[in-house]
């Protein structure tokens, strides 16, 4: 506040100065020698008038040593609190240089990067409010604007007593907007925040139509698609992030489609006793750690955790568009372990972790899986991710199989004009590569160790924003090869699962050397009427080198699922007991009934329309 009203005094004394200057001038083209007679005792010139200033009258020098005098107050004051004379930042000075404050949070957008940082309690400002080399001594420059020759100029750097200042560093990605990214949510804004708490809330409901027109409404190969023809609970999270004294927790719930289909794909629960699908259905986060002050922070966690593998989010909110390509359904979209979280720069993190294995709850072996994330952001407009993965015994009930897994990808928004109808263009491109090798498959080929089993793919994505992001639009797709078919999604084929699938999976097979090729395509439309809502609309084409979509015929027995789906089952619905097709048919047969076979395609193309809502 001192500092406030020293530059308070220093304004108005100049504002008095230049209108009293002003003034006088015209007055003393008038006056007589009489006037300046007439002057109050007050007013009389000071005593070292003896060496007057050519063309200044008396009342002017009285009024210039004033001001100085103020001025050397000024500093006196600014001196006692430690700040330099001249709090002014050179005029485009940007916030990279000088840093908010700490502690503060302020997303701003991209193309106003240049633009200070707002002190705390105004850091939700709108970038427009705030122009290029904005600083915290606004009347200080408006001072210098009014009186110039006096005080420092504005044009020069902040003085030497302010160089061996501490600068506050910058809480890690809080210095631009980077809710366009893709698998970012793009709130920027909390109704309801405390010291202790911050809630979260997301709503997702779709509808899928499918124009196989699967008679059971069952979709296959998908980790967010799950029935057509039907309005769906895709999820209902609620929690929030628990934070006071360094001490912090996340808890996300998960309600829905995403609490059956989402611990159906881990294989790990089948190593073992007690029921862990039972236990964490109904969570998609759930940790505990603690933020150390060092460097630019370090974060130490422990539970279920979001992996970021194959850049999408878990949540669909957040991306670009509802059916993500291969590279990023197939891959992990949990871990359950402990990582830990180092920024040694606002602008990098280097993130480990020790997990039980590739998306699962439990070790599926004996060896846990290790890995970790690097993440740099070196522009505004440019987001640097790889993340991974080795170690891991992920094959259920296969000792000595190992996985490794590499998933590499760039950002990049290439335009940003938000005074335009397209105001904002970006690309996303993604690349893939991993391989199984031990207990008879190999990663380089048919070599003594045994078939090749790899994973090859990729995906990009465009994005189209217009009308100041109200609309967007994305195309996007991508392709993977995957031989052994370690990481394609097991049709749900008499309810198969992939615990069940580890032993015998008749109907889609997953033994080494297995080919699978596919590759996908989609175009997505969204209406963002608010932050906190988008309205979806897309279309996605997916083509498979072997039948693996469902068909109109459906992927469901006669009378539903028989609670056998290791075996082949028989048309009138039983289980045939069987993993052996010929066999198979002998049994059935000998019940008056032949094999059922799923309707599986090699193409599937649909339309997803869904409400999303995050708070």
């Amino acid at each position: 506040m001192r500092s406030w009203k020293s530059r308070g005094l220093l304004l108005g004394g100049s504002l008095l100065l230049t209108i009293l200057v002003c003034g006088a001038g015209r007055a003393d083209d008038t006056k007589s020698v009489k006037d300046e007679a007439a002057k109050p005792a007050s007013m009389a010139k000071p005593a070292d008038s003896s060496k007057p200033e050519a063309g200044l009258t008396d009342r002017e020098r009285w009024l210039l040593e004033r001001v100085e005098l103020l001025e050397k107050r000024v500093a006196e004051l600014e001196s006692k609190e430690g700040k330099p004379n001249a709090e002014a930042a050179p005029t485009g000075e940007t916030a990279a240089s000088t840093g908010p404050a700490s502690g503060v949070t302020a997303p701003m957008a991209a193309a106003t990067t240049s633009t200070a940082v707002p002190a705390s309690g105004v850091s939700n400002m709108a970038p427009s409010t705030m122009g290029a080399g904005t600083s915290n001594a606004g009347s200080s420059s408006l001072a210098s604007s009014l009186t110039p020759g006096i005080g420092p100029s504005q044009d020069k750097p902040n003085s030497p007593n302010s160089a061996g200042q501490a600068q506050a560093k910058i809480e890690p990605f809080s210095d631009a907007d980077w809710t366009w990214l893709n698998g970012n949510a793009r709130t920027k804004e909390i109704f309801w925040d405390t010291k202790f708490f911050t809630p979260e809330i997301r709503a997702d409901v779709n509808y899928v139509y499918d124009f196989n027109h699967p008679v059971d409404h069952s979709i296959g190969g998908s980790s967010e698609l799950f029935r057509s023809s039907e309005v769906q609970l895709e999820q209902l999270g609620v929690g929030g992030d628990f934070h006071y004294d360094n001490v912090r927790a996340r808890l996300m719930t998960q309600y829905g489609m995403y609490s059956v289909t989402t611990p159906r794909n881990d294989p790990s629960p089948g190593h073992g006793q007690w029921d862990l699908t039972g236990a964490y259905r109904y969570v998609s986060e759930a940790y505990g750690g603690y933020h150390f002050n060092v460097l630019h922070g370090i974060n130490v966690d422990a539970g279920i955790f979001m992996s970021y593998v194959g850049l999408f989010s878990y949540y669909n909110f957040d991306n670009w568009a509802y059916q993500p390509s291969y590279v990023s359904s197939n891959t992990p979209w949990f871990f359950e372990g402990v990582r830990v979280q180092i920024f040694p720069t606002a602008h990098l993190k280097i993130e480990p972790w020790f997990i039980n294995g590739w998306q699962s709850y439990a070790s599926a072996n004996h060896k846990p899986g290790l890995g970790g994330q690097i993440k740099w952001t070196p522009k505004p407009w440019l987001n640097i991710i790889s993340n991974n993965y080795g170690l891991g015994e992920d094959d259920l009930f296969i000792h000595g199989r190992s996985r490794i897994h590499t998933d590499n990808s760039i950002e990049v928004k290439y335009y940003d004009k938000p005074e335009n109808t397209l105001d904002k263009l970006a690309f996303s491109l993604t690349g893939d590569l991993g391989c199984e090798y031990g207990s008879g498959v190999s990663c380089y080929g048919n070599h003594k160790g045994g078939p090749k089993q790899s994973f090859v793919g990729w995906m990009g994505y465009n994005r189209f924003w217009f009308h100041r992001d109200l609309f967007a639009v994305t195309v996007g797709g991508g392709q993977i090869n995957n031989p052994g078919r370690y990481l394609v999604l097991i049709p749900p084929i008499n309810g198969q699962t992939a615990v069940t699938a580890a032993t015998s999976s008749p109907y889609f097979t997953g033994n080494p050397g297995d080919p699978f090729k596919a590759w996908d395509s989609s175009i997505t439309f969204d209406y963002m009427p608010k932050q906190y809502i988008t309205f979806r609309a897309e279309y996605d084409y997916r083509h498979a080198s072997v039948p693996y979509w469902t068909g109109q015929g459906g992927i469901t027995p006669p009378g539903g699922n028989n609670g056998a789906p290791q075996f082949y089952a028989c048309n009138n619905g039983a289980s045939s007991g069987q993993t052996d097709l010929t066999l198979a048919g002998n049994s059935c047969a000998a019940a008056g009934s032949t094999v059922w076979f799923p309707d599986l395609r090699k193409n599937e193309s649909f339309i997803d329309l869904s409400i999303m809502v995050k708070f």
